[in-house]
């Protein structure tokens, strides 16, 4: 078992055969073959045991003076020494011959090959009880940062859990290598450069994480060249930019970012070949698919732009949204499916154009996804995780892009279901005026998900007193809004207009993020003092809340969807008992019509 993953160091050959005599493949009789050529179902013939037969078992040795072996279901037997049979044998029929399987010098596996458990099985058969294999590459890993800290359950201000330490290790050993942990090590440029002195005569190559850019703390492009040789600092990608490649005492030492998702890509760009190399091993290559893009995605000339992408199937087609483009949100990786490459010559591309994606998932993961556009909710996660639970091959993604973005979504058969909350000022409804404008030419239905309570969410004890939409005039007060096309956009300026106000009143209204929890993390940072959003997101970050109105959120579908497989799975996960009772234990939501029909067409 310990062989199992390792790569082989040399050709194995087998040390015996197998099997290694002549046995029986089955349960029966062996007989002289032509001795039963006479045998008929209009003759049959009679067989003495000892003289014409022996009884025998699976794998058991062939007598010397039998050369095949007859079924005991095709056997009479007429008493205990006498047996009938009306089906003659042919030579070394149901027998397993010397050799069948490994035969003693026949090579059983080739020089860097990974191990599998049916080759275990092989090389056990051939007598082989050890192999040599190649030495698994010594990787260290040396966090630094001064602010870094071992995870734990509360961080206090200004500290950040170490867990790249962690994937890089969970990477290097699903590559083939051995992790060699270092530590957190402050940035201190002695204590640093000791650090790369200890890894470098104990590992094959080093990992340092952080500090490679050019901050005035970011020491590992000095150690390196101090200690040895630096080959390049930063490479034309964006994330990932800041890498350092050099080598101390004839071993490569890769500097990575800091930053979760820049530090992951770069791992696998340049660590992940290494390890390849060091086993002699060419490195797997992922799927590749042509998909659609759901929403635009920009760029800037100079960089080779990586971008995460959630990807699903509709009408045959692959469409793919993309996630946050930050290049510290380790979400998006955990959220990804795919990646998009963008050339250092392109601006990007538009919506609607196909694009080339490498994929993260499975092809056929991709293709059992149902993709949800239009407004955020926290409620939609619940559902991907009860539509997985109630059926394993199934799967969701969600791209925030606004109740207007999830109908036009709809409507060019860029999504299966778009959540939205659209308010008509004009004749008080919620989304049916605003599907019917839209939707003109496509039969659809209208779900309602929920009922949920929108508000004014504020640091906790709301220490500025904010009531109502006119005490966002006060000079001194940050307001975050939610991105055009949003339905709680919609609703602020509704609330606006009923004020008499004008966005100018409002300091930050032309401050956009594209969902409630979003909006909630800024007032929780300090970075705004207010922002209209649901209950469930202010409970999740422990803030204030002050409500304003109730709303209806629906999903939106075509007839097609809700008709078909998918769509009826959907529904039953929606309004069961259980994902009712979550979804109310989340706080501000009411499940009185989850389920129903609202409107169709």
């Amino acid at each position: 078992m310990d062989a199992l993953g390792r790569v082989t160091a040399e050709p194995i050959f087998a040390e015996v055969s197998m099997p290694n005599y002549h046995a029986s493949a089955m349960d029966g009789i062996a007989v002289k073959a032509s001795s039963t050529y006479s045998a008929h179902e209009k003759n049959p013939l009679k067989l003495r045991r000892g003289t014409d037969f022996q009884v025998i078992d699976t794998g058991d040795p062939i007598p010397e003076q039998f050369d095949a072996v007859i079924m005991i279901e095709n056997v009479h037997m007429i008493d205990e020494d006498t047996y009938e049979i009306i089906e003659p044998a042919s030579p070394w029929q149901h027998i397993r011959q010397i050799g069948e399987d490994v035969v003693a010098g026949e090579l059983i596996l080739p020089a860097h090959h990974v191990l599998r458990p049916v080759d275990l099985g092989a090389m056990l058969a051939g007598g082989v009880v050890e192999v040599p294999v190649i030495s698994r590459p010594k990787a260290a890993i040396i966090p630094t940062g001064t602010e870094l800290v071992y995870p734990k359950k509360k961080i206090e201000r200004g500290e950040i859990p170490e867990f790249n330490g962690t994937v890089f290790a969970s990477y290097l050993q699903t590559w083939g290598a051995e992790p060699v942990y270092k530590g957190i090590v402050e940035d201190n440029y002695v204590k640093i450069k000791e650090a790369v002195l200890e890894a470098v005569e104990t590992s094959d190559f080093v990992l340092m994480n952080a500090g490679s850019s050019a901050g005035s703390e970011d020491f590992t492009v000095h150690v390196i060249q101090e200690l040895g040789e630096v080959m390049m600092h930063g490479v034309a990608t964006r994330p990932g930019k800041p890498v350092v490649i050099g080598q101390v005492k004839g071993k490569p030492v890769i500097g990575l970012p800091g930053y979760p998702v820049s530090a992951y890509l770069a791992l696998e760009w340049f660590a992940r070949p290494l390890v390849y190399k060091y086993l002699g091993l060419s490195e797997p290559v992922r799927t590749n698919i042509k998909a659609t893009l759901g929403r635009r995605v920009v760029s800037v000339m100079g960089a080779e732009d990586f971008v995460r992408m959630t990807i699903g199937a509709v009408r045959g087609k692959f469409i793919a949204n993309p996630l946050t483009r930050a290049a510290g949100v380790t979400m998006s990786m955990v959220r990804a499916d795919g990646l998009l490459r963008i050339p250092t010559t392109s601006l990007g591309y538009e919506q609607g154009e196909e694009v080339d994606i490498e994929l993260y998932r499975p092809l056929e993961q991709i293709e059992n996804t149902m993709v949800f556009a239009g407004s955020h909710d926290m409620t939609l996660d619940l559902l991907a995780t009860a539509i997985h639970k109630a059926a394993p091959d199934r799967f969701m993604s969600s791209a925030h892009v606004g109740s207007m973005g999830g109908i036009l979504a709809i409507r060019k058969g860029e999504a299966h279901a778009a959540g939205v909350h659209l308010f008509d000022e004009n004749t008080g409804e919620y989304n049916i005026p605003f599907v019917n404008q839209y939707l003109r030419d496509v039969p659809y239905v209208l779900v309602n998900l929920v009922y949920r309570q929108q508000g004014w969410i504020v640091p906790s004890g709301n220490p500025l007193g904010i009531q109502k939409i006119e005490d966002l005039k006060r000079d001194g007060l940050t307001y975050i809004n939610r991105q055009r096309g949003a339905g709680t956009r919609l609703l602020f300026d509704y609330l606006l207009k009923q004020a008499g106000m004008k966005p100018e009143d409002v300091y930050g209204y032309n401050r956009e993020d594209f969902s409630h929890l979003s909006v909630a993390a800024a007032v929780a940072g300090g970075t705004a003092d207010c922002g209209l959003g649901i209950l469930s997101a202010a409970k999740a970050f422990q803030l204030g809340f002050v409500p304003v109105a109730e709303e209806r959120y629906d999903l939106l579908m075509t007839r097609e969807f809700y008709e078909s497989e998918a769509g009826q799975l959907l529904l039953s996960v929606m309004t069961s008992e259980r994902f009712r009772r979550q979804v109310e234990d989340l706080g501000g939501y009411s499940c009185r019509d989850t389920g129903k029909v609202v409107y169709e067409s």
